[in-house]
């Protein structure tokens, strides 16, 4: 079990107090049933059982979920079954009037959301509440380069060998990065994917989106964060513009900096695949600069490329 993540995230106010608030909004005290699926330690579960849930059932197949049992004993909470087990792979569970999981990842896909809230709908009663309700994926060129100078370092390893062939793996990749305002072209973000959990979950994602420069700027990447409804007037979000949270934001590199002049179009094609067990995840993003509508410079990356790709 890695107790620093669940650390990190228990100190998290900023999910706690929207997950509490989308739960208070759902639970009718004393009458609410409610499933925490991917419950981790306890804290939606624990949550519900305070605002008045008649019964909870905590789904998680990791150790976290025996820590979860202990502070439940330990502080003298009951009414919460704890289920060792993948929501995925519970044969019948009981039907609930609330389902509540939280599996987002920085990126947000990275978790299998999608294929658990998408299977999640068998443990609701009809007419049962999902929290969360929508997301909506939001990116934006990165101007600054603070990253990139990270992922430059390979050009000062030395010893008399070209690493070039290394640093292409290390640009077909996605980083975690506290990504700020000021590393962001001065233009509005924009949404490359939106998704209503109640409707038809698809594990294949994909959008674009573009951007015409208001005047010459250098772009060295993309930023990538979500925001996330859990219910009506209740958003969480991972943007740069928001509150902080333990989540942090998605830095997809280019293979090199996109040298762009005022009027030009930058756009950004992104395409993702997850459910592949494991919480497998494929991401592919591709960028094209087009100047007076003529294609000038286009790069393909892939996650799972390496040096061939």
């Amino acid at each position: 079990m890695s107790i620093e993540f669940h650390r990190r995230m228990l100190a998290d106010r900023v999910r706690h107090e929207a997950f509490r608030a989308a739960l208070r909004a759902a639970i009718v005290p004393g009458a609410s049933t409610v499933a925490d699926i991917g419950a981790g330690t306890g804290v939606l579960a624990f949550f519900a059982r305070e605002l008045g849930a008649r019964e909870v059932w905590a789904y998680d197949p990791g150790a976290a979920l025996e820590l979860a049992a202990a502070v439940a004993e330990s502080n003298g909470i009951d009414g919460v079954t704890f289920v060792q087990e993948r929501s995925l792979d519970v044969d019948a569970p009981p039907p609930v009037d609330v389902v509540v999981a939280e599996v987002l990842g920085n990126f947000a896909y990275e978790e299998d959301v999608l294929e658990t809230l998408r299977d999640a709908r068998r443990f609701l009663k009809p007419g049962g509440t999902l929290i969360p309700h929508s997301i909506t994926q939001w990116a934006a060129p990165v101007t600054s380069d603070r990253f990139d100078r990270d992922l430059r370092s390979w050009r000062d390893v030395g010893f008399g060998l070209d690493w070039s062939l290394a640093e292409h793996v290390t640009r077909n990749n996605m980083y975690v990065f506290a990504i700020e305002p000021g590393d962001l072209l001065d233009a509005p973000p924009k949404s490359w994917d939106a998704l209503d959990f109640s409707g038809e979950i698809d594990s294949r994602r994909h959008g674009s989106v573009e951007w015409r420069l208001a005047q010459d700027a250098s772009v060295l990447g993309f930023a990538l964060w979500w925001e996330c409804t859990l219910s009506p007037g209740v958003v969480l979000s991972t943007s740069p513009f928001a509150p902080h949270t333990h989540w942090e934001q998605i830095y997809l590199p280019l293979l090199a900096p996109v040298a762009g002049a005022a009027g030009d179009d930058i756009s950004l094609e992104v395409s993702s695949e997850t459910g592949g067990g494991e919480s497998g995840i494929d991401v592919r993003w591709t960028v094209e600069q087009r100047r007076g509508g003529v294609l000038v410079a286009r790069q393909s990356l892939d996650l799972g490329a390496g040096f061939l790709g």
